[in-house]
């Protein structure tokens, strides 16, 4: 009898011990974030890149951009997003370009912007301003606990400077403007 209780024992001080690590709940329960664009990026923000959610060890979608509004600040902004949810999944920023497997992340350098907000909808990670974005090219979703690569984003570039994106929107503009005898529907010869 004294037997059995132990073994009972051990049998759920396990159980609990593998609930734990493997958190199997996560797998059903997801957790959906709807953060809006900050307000400080709302106007005057320049886009610096951008990329789409690939899968690797789980589903993954949703498209990533790096933003910086007119002050300087930047953020990590996912749209669209989802994946698994899981425990202690964090959000990196990776230097390699294309990170489709685990060594690939753990053999380059990243930095760590925490725990993934939820497992889908938009959401936001702050840069710090001593962030080199330079060095990294992609974005990953990483279960810190199994070491594992739930997706990724490799980010493409999109520098454009400010006065280059108001020319090229004053240029938009006067294409889009009506010419008067030219684009006002108003034939050559007159009719």
């Amino acid at each position: 009898m004294r037997l059995r209780n132990i073994v009972i024992a051990v049998i759920a001080v396990a159980f609990i011990a593998v609930w734990y690590a493997f958190r199997p709940d996560r797998l059903v329960i997801n957790k959906t974030v709807d953060e809006e664009m900050p307000a400080a990026f709302e106007t005057g923000r320049q886009t610096l890149a951008t990329g789409d959610f690939r899968t690797v060890l789980h589903p993954t979608r949703g498209d990533a951009a790096i933003y910086r509004d007119a002050g300087g600040e930047r953020i990590l902004r996912f749209t669209h997003f989802r994946t698994s949810n899981g425990p202690d999944v964090h959000i990196y920023l990776v230097a390699a370009g294309s990170p489709a497997n685990n060594a690939s992340v753990r053999n380059s350098e990243y930095v760590d912007l925490g725990v993934m907000k939820g497992n889908a909808g938009d959401q936001n990670y702050v840069l710090g301003p001593d962030l080199d974005l330079s060095k990294y090219h992609s974005v990953v979703v990483w279960c810190k606990r199994f070491s594992f690569n739930f997706g990724y984003a490799s980010l493409t570039s999109a520098q454009v400077s400010w006065n280059e994106g108001q020319a090229f929107a004053a240029q938009t503009l006067s294409m889009m403007t009506p010419r008067p005898g030219r684009d006002a529907g108003v034939r050559a010869d007159g009719e």
